[in-house]
């Protein structure tokens, strides 16, 4: 069983939702992300999404794309992000971790020294955001050979015919974009959000996330109701965002501000 798995069957068994938080690698700085994401779990965080950051992040608005802007002025690269994930493993074997990104860097590197390293990292899933599952045949038998899942997106604009093609071959849990947009544009709606996984769930065993649009512990508490896991991203963004000083560097206490706001989403979601 998968670490994905095995998360989502532990909280099943408790009846607890899932919380999934995102956040850029090395945003705002090397230092400061490692803190953030070694701290994630004590936080609440059942799953962790690293964002790989990406010069034309098509599906993430302003809030996520400034803290791309962030990391790579730090100097992130592919090899920096593994590296983190690596250094993460070294203290916590059981939080699934998962990579969300786009194709370019992941075919860049070439999808099976990608998913090698990935894995070797310890790595859980994949997430690209721009890769449709028509296209994503070389990506998927190199994960599968690694063992790791990849994981798919469903829009409001996903009719019946479409989820179908979605549904073949993804793994690890659906992610239901619940907005029609970019990352942090908009705010979820609860009852389109619920006929929305209501539609999806008996034609697939995964479990269902809903991300996009959910920035408050009310907003989280509210989805959950619905979904199997929430997933927090720009607002987690923002906040680190709130906590650099004019030169864009990371005051005191931004760690502890950021896990401490990650930490009543978490609770939150879970208390669903």
């Amino acid at each position: 069983m998968s670490r994905i798995d095995a998360r989502f069957a532990a909280l099943k068994a408790t009846k607890k939702k899932a919380f999934i938080s995102f956040t850029s690698a090395g945003d705002p700085d090397f230092e400061t992300f490692a803190e953030i994401l070694e701290g994630l779990p004590a936080a609440g965080v059942d799953l962790i999404e690293i964002g790989m950051p990406f010069s034309d992040p098509v599906a993430d608005g302003p809030i996520i794309e400034r803290g791309n802007l962030r990391a790579f002025k730090a100097g992130i690269r592919t090899k920096k992000i593994f590296a983190f994930v690596e250094e993460f493993r070294k203290k916590d074997n059981e939080t699934p971790v998962v990579l969300m990104g786009y194709a370019n860097p992941v075919y860049s590197c070439g999808v099976e020294k990608f998913a090698a390293a990935a894995k070797k990292a310890g790595v859980d899933g994949m997430i690209i955001a721009d890769l449709p599952p028509e296209e994503d045949s070389d990506l998927r038998a190199a994960a599968k050979a690694q063992g790791l899942d990849v994981i798919r997106l469903i829009t409001p604009t996903t009719d019946e015919k479409r989820l179908q093609t979605v549904l073949m071959g993804a793994g690890g849990f659906l992610y239901y974009v619940s907005v029609a947009g970019t990352t942090g544009s908009k705010q979820a709606l609860t009852a389109s959000v619920k006929r929305a996984v209501e539609a999806i769930r008996p034609k697939s065993k995964l479990p269902v996330a809903v991300g996009f649009g959910i920035s408050t512990p009310d907003a989280a508490r509210e989805i959950a109701k619905t979904a199997d896991a929430v997933i927090v991203g720009s607002a987690i963004v923002n906040r680190i965002a709130a906590n650099l000083d004019a030169k864009g560097n990371a005051k005191r206490g931004l760690v502890e501000d950021v896990l401490g706001f990650v930490g009543t989403l978490a609770k939150a979601a879970h208390g669903a």
